[in-house]
């Protein structure tokens, strides 16, 4: 395929034009209570076209190889075309030319495992939950995804890479005396199947924790000093900071690129953020993008004061900084987008038990619930928390959340744990029309913010 794609490039010669081709293997497997919803196992190709002109840009995509050579001329003029209606040129960075083959190879491939066992394993770990009485219902989920790339641009780069992730999800649904609480759990996150065996016991505390909610009051909403656990600090982190770090993002917004230039002061020097493809079993791991470009550990905040961004060739072009190798694509019928890889707050020295100590009157919050940021604000909901009373850890809550505006909140940041983990699920949805590109990771060790504004029910 490499030889096939390069010889369409020699053949039409542009300013600048690569292309991306894949094969991408999809596994799905759904039950909901006790019954199997969904299975499916099927396999997809396609791939992608950019071309540069004169300042302009064109995109398009192809099934079929043979469709490439005509599309590829098509998007030449109308990168030509584009260019007469733009007011700056579009440039690229300079990317070092790449050559060779980069394959996943895990210890326990799940692609050697049978459907039969994939299938038999998630229903083990449902029925785990299901003997539970209050349990009412339950969603759970195995997916796998694996695809095989190829990209050649006129440079002469010219790799293959694989990109592959495997992992069960899901939530559990209990009630009682017409009380409902939902409660999420995650295994793997990696490309090797091992991580999803033997995590019943993990399994097991994430049904306890839905039981003991049923029993919980509501979080009584106000200003307060709050711990995060990792799960809850890693979706801050890469929600209201990480995607403001993605350059295409503020690109053409004049205000956060003034707010976010390099050498800004965001908060105190314990505060170090990275963004780093290279933690091989992590969700977000990638070796090459989908521009051909290696993937770089990027410090985008170091001792508090902002240091990095997340580049494509075209966004390090226009900010003038160095790449990174964050541009990728969820599929074929994408253009490639900057993206964050695994973003992490960097390891501190405080001990949990100090900073709960630390509190008079506060909140512990547990586990991620999803949320929403706009511009820089955000709200992020927690599965369930704790009251904080006289530096001890006292009644369990549900139904809480955490609001602020961020920059703000990066600088009450004042105190960072030394127990860094990273959720085992990546999801990520981004752009027009959105990309959910599940090789996303986020991570953090327990923080404590001073000030944080707590909704609840009361």
């Amino acid at each position: 395929m490499k030889e096939l794609l390069a010889r369409l490039l020699s053949e039409s010669p542009h300013e600048y034009a690569d292309i991306r081709f894949e094969r991408n293997c999809k596994t799905r497997i759904r039950f909901e209570g006790p019954h199997l919803r969904g299975i499916a196992d099927y396999e997809t190709s396609g791939g992608h076209v950019r071309a540069y002109e004169a300042g302009g840009k064109s995109i398009a995509s192809f099934t079929d190889p043979k469709d490439a050579a005509p599309l590829l001329a098509s998007c030449k003029e109308s990168a030509r075309l584009a260019a007469r209606h733009r007011n700056d040129r579009l440039r690229l960075a300079p990317a070092p030319r790449l050559e060779g083959s980069f394959v996943a190879s895990p210890t326990a491939d799940p692609r050697r495992i049978s459907l039969e066992e994939k299938q038999a394993l998630l229903r083990h770990y449902n029925s785990l939950i299901l003997a539970e009485p209050h349990v009412v219902t339950t969603v759970s989920e195995y997916e796998e995804f694996y695809s095989h790339r190829t990209f050649v641009n006129s440079e002469g780069s010219s790799v293959d890479y694989d990109l592959l992730i495997v992992n069960i999800a899901g939530f559990i649904v209990t009630q009682r005396n017409g009380v409902a609480q939902r409660v999420r759990f995650a295994f793997g996150g990696s490309d090797s199947f091992s991580g999803l065996i033997g995590r019943e016991d993990e399994l097991q505390e994430r049904v306890v924790s839905a039981v003991a909610l049923l029993d919980a009051e509501s979080a009584e909403a106000g200003v307060f000093p709050v711990v995060l656990d990792p799960s809850e600090a890693g979706v801050f982190i890469h929600e209201a900071f990480g995607h403001l770090s993605e350059a295409d993002g503020i690109q053409n917004n004049p205000s956060f690129r003034e707010r976010l230039t390099l050498g800004t002061r965001l908060g105190a020097p314990i505060l170090n953020v990275t963004d780093d493809p290279g933690l091989l079993d992590r969700p977000g791991s990638y070796i090459v993008d989908d521009e051909g470009v290696l993937g770089q550990r990027t410090e985008l905040i170091r001792e508090g004061t902002l240091s990095g961004r997340l580049h494509s060739r075209e966004t390090a072009a226009a900010f003038d900084e160095p790449l990174s190798g964050n541009m990728r694509a969820v599929d074929a019928h994408y253009t490639p987008i900057v993206r964050m890889s695994n973003i992490f707050i960097e390891p501190g020295t405080s001990s949990f038990d100090d900073m709960v100590a630390s509190i008079e009157n506060g909140y512990y919050l547990v586990g991620a619930k999803g949320g929403q940021t706009t511009g820089d604000q955000f709200t992020f909901g927690a599965q369930w928390g704790f009251r904080i009373r006289n530096g001890r850890l006292a009644e369990r809550v549900r139904d809480i959340n955490m609001s602020g505006e961020l920059f703000g909140t990066l600088g009450a940041i004042s105190m960072i744990g030394d127990d860094v983990s990273f959720a085992e699920r990546g999801g990520c949805g981004k752009g027009m029309p959105q990309q959910l590109n599940s090789k996303s990771g986020k991570g953090a060790p327990h923080i404590k913010i001073d000030t944080v504004t707590i909704g609840g029910i009361r």
